[in-house]
């Protein structure tokens, strides 16, 4: 099963290529989707399946992953979208093709880094650290150079990928009860944000996140005057 490990792995790696590239907010919900699937998966094909059957535990934490992070919160993304009708991330504080190769240059030393300091577990698969990494700064960067709230709620739950990749893809000890409590957190974070991006495009007819600013400087000129 390593071998089924490390395709999942380089599909889940070229998900953070295509989104870093990907204006349209349904291409980006989609690729977050498919993260969650290649999540879901990835405690079955890490497991050792001619030594033993896996226990209860692992096909429910996977089933629970896939669902949630590859059905329910897309699902939730993409109602919140056609609610605030927005499609696309059409003013980006960093243009497609720079994002594109800042994600590529960011992959590079994250494999750099993980060879030249040994970061990694034994016999865990060999694109599972780097993997992990990019996926974080993919995730941190989709946050801090997009302006659409619901695209940087895209950013926040693939930051967390990465996160879970990492506890998965090291064997981490409890790592998988671990990511059942951040995955809730991220459920509640990207239910409130839906909510808090509806009510802000129904008030102000955007959802920029930069603008958002503006409400405290007009609050403070009403109370000047």
């Amino acid at each position: 099963m390593n071998s089924l490990s490390e395709v999942l792995l380089a599909l889940f790696l070229l998900t953070d290529f295509w989104m870093a590239g990907a204006s349209r907010l349904m291409h980006c919900i989609r690729l977050a989707s498919y993260q969650g699937i290649i999540i879901g998966l990835f405690p079955l094909a890490m497991w050792h399946w001619h030594d033993s059957t896996p226990g209860v535990g692992v096909f429910v934490i996977a089933a629970v992953t896939l669902g949630v992070k590859g059905v329910l919160l897309p699902w939730f993304l993409r109602r919140a979208m056609f609610r605030a009708s927005v499609r696309r991330e059409l003013e980006p504080l960093v243009g497609y093709p720079s994002s594109l190769l800042i994600v590529l240059a960011a992959a590079a030393g994250a494999f750099y880094v993980c060879e030249k300091f040994g970061i990694g577990s034994p016999g865990a698969p060999m694109l599972a650290a780097p993997g992990a990494f990019t996926a974080m700064f993919t995730g941190l960067f989709i946050i801090m150079a997009r302006r659409k709230a619901i695209t940087q709620a895209i950013g926040f739950l693939v930051f967390e990928n990465g996160i879970t990749v990492f506890g998965i893809g090291m064997m981490l000890e409890y790592g998988m009860l671990v990511e059942l409590g951040i995955l809730l957190d991220v459920f509640v974070l990207i239910f409130v944000m839906g909510i808090a991006v509806f009510h802000i495009s129904r008030e102000l007819s955007h959802i920029d996140a930069d603008r958002l600013h503006l409400l405290r400087d007009d609050r403070k000129k009403e109370e000047l005057v």
